[in-house]
């Protein structure tokens, strides 16, 4: 009993640990909430729509993925400025994420009028391609505030500060309901827009959470605390030992992605059932990943202070009560994942009754799978989270380039364009991808190099 209690209050322990997680945590399931409703919306709408906003908006993300991936690592900078007391590097590192949103924004434009090509080279039905086009078009007016927005919350969570990305995601999941039912159906006098109007809702709530952080940051304790508005100028020095570090994290998001964006599209060779089962699977499974990754990001803030003031055993310990937390929540939701599977698909009916049932049956042997990798993705994202708060992104830049290339990507397009593979053997070859990552990232986190990297230079750690 003693050794729980240390456990709970000790410095790193899970009272410090849950004071910052519960935030994100919460944040990361209003996040799936919001996807959750939305694609339940598109559900009831038609089978095609919901099939097409997976495939379009993953392989958006895909393409966003490095550059939210890169922006994001602002948390770690951030992080260790703030572990090491130094207030003026917060607000530069912030903004050379925005500046780097800007690229971005320019990139995901230039892929406009390309896309129905690729939709169409993975020869999905023309109903289909054209949902894809539509969504994945009108997306693309979100851009910048969602690249923006994932450097904009490093600002707040590098400094433990985890509240206001909680509030800031509640408000924009709310937003985004109410427009989706607005909307999609053409409820209350709205024109009845269907995926489009799912996009518009999406793109709302983006930029809420970009004008609500800079609402926040204008606020006078915000000022105090680590100025923002005032570091705007471009740092070359800083933008170059961000991007050095950032790329590395940009990159392994941004294939890793790209694995899971041919893991769909393929599936959608396979048929319209195939891909809305794997749709479906995809969105129950976020209930169990969104609050690991919290749990992860958590872990990851919390290393890179203990890194910052030159403390790392601190974190190695905050890691283990990353892994007990994540546990406890994983054994509980994918035990319902394995015994009442119904709980959740339920909720996502088709009009078709016919194809309703056997999307149901994947389903549920789909859940199987989920259940069992998730407990290796647990491992993954708490380890990882501990990896990329000291900097040690290159590492798993490479382990998710080599096992997304050579595990998932080849052996699904193989698969299913030379041997004819069904829809359980591309979930397979998931899986293993999954259980291979947590398993590899355990091994790195326990050979400690980790404790010796830092991506801030020359720490002035003031008493």
């Amino acid at each position: 009993m003693d050794g729980l209690k240390r456990r709970y209050y000790e410095k790193g322990g899970l009272k410090e640990l849950l004071i910052i997680s519960i935030p994100l945590i919460i944040s990361s399931s209003t996040t799936t909430l919001q996807h959750f409703i939305d694609r339940m919306f598109l559900t009831w709408y038609s089978s095609e729509a919901i099939a097409s906003a997976m495939t379009a908006g993953l392989l958006q993300f895909t393409f966003l993925s490095f550059f939210v991936g890169t922006a994001s690592y602002t948390s770690t900078f951030v992080a260790q400025y703030y572990g090491a007391r130094e207030k003026e590097g917060i607000g530069k590192s912030v903004w050379q994420g925005i500046y780097l949103a800007f690229l971005g924004t320019i990139f995901i434009y230039l892929t406009y009028p390309f896309v129905e090509n690729i939709f169409i080279l993975f020869d999905h039905p023309l109903t289909i391609v054209k949902y894809e086009t539509q969504y994945y078009q009108m997306l693309c007016f979100g851009v910048f505030p969602a690249i923006a927005s994932s450097s904009l919350s490093g600002y707040f969570s590098g400094q433990g500060k985890t509240i206001p990305i909680l509030i800031a995601n509640a408000i924009a999941t709310i937003i985004n309901i109410v427009l989706d039912y607005l909307l999609i159906f053409g409820n209350l006098g709205f024109p009845r827009m269907g995926i489009k109007g799912a996009a518009i809702a999406i793109n709302s709530s983006f930029f809420t959470i970009f004008f609500f952080y800079l609402f926040l940051m204008a606020q006078k304790k915000y000022r105090k605390r680590a100025p923002f508005f005032s570091q705007w100028r471009f740092d070359k020095e800083l933008f170059n030992r961000f991007f050095k570090f950032g790329f590395a994290s940009g990159i392994q998001f941004c294939i890793e992605m790209m694995g899971y964006s041919i893991f769909l599209l393929l599936i959608g060779k396979i048929g319209t059932e195939a891909l809305t089962a794997s749709t479906i699977a995809f969105n129950i499974n976020n209930l169990s990943f969104m609050p690991m990754l919290g749990v992860g990001l958590g872990v990851s803030v919390i290393v890179g202070q203990c890194i910052g003031e030159g403390k790392p055993e601190i974190g190695e310990k905050t890691t283990y009560n990353g892994l007990i937390i994540s546990l406890s929540y994983i054994t509980i939701l994918c035990s319902i994942y394995l015994f009442f599977p119904s709980f959740f698909i339920s909720l996502f009916r088709l009009e078709n009754s016919e194809s309703y049932a056997l999307v149901k049956n994947y389903v549920v042997i789909l859940l199987r799978f989920v259940a069992c990798y998730s407990f290796f993705d647990m491992l993954n994202l708490t380890f990882s989270g501990t990896l990329k708060g000291a900097g040690d992104t290159r590492y798993i830049s490479k382990i998710i380039i080599c096992l997304s290339i050579f595990v998932l990507i080849l052996p699904i397009t193989l698969s299913v364009t030379f041997f004819n593979g069904g829809l359980f053997s591309c979930w397979f070859f998931l899986t293993l991808y999954v259980s291979l990552l947590g398993v590899i990232f355990f091994l790195r986190f326990k050979g400690g190099k980790w404790k010796k990297m830092r991506v801030i230079d020359k720490p002035k750690i003031r008493h």
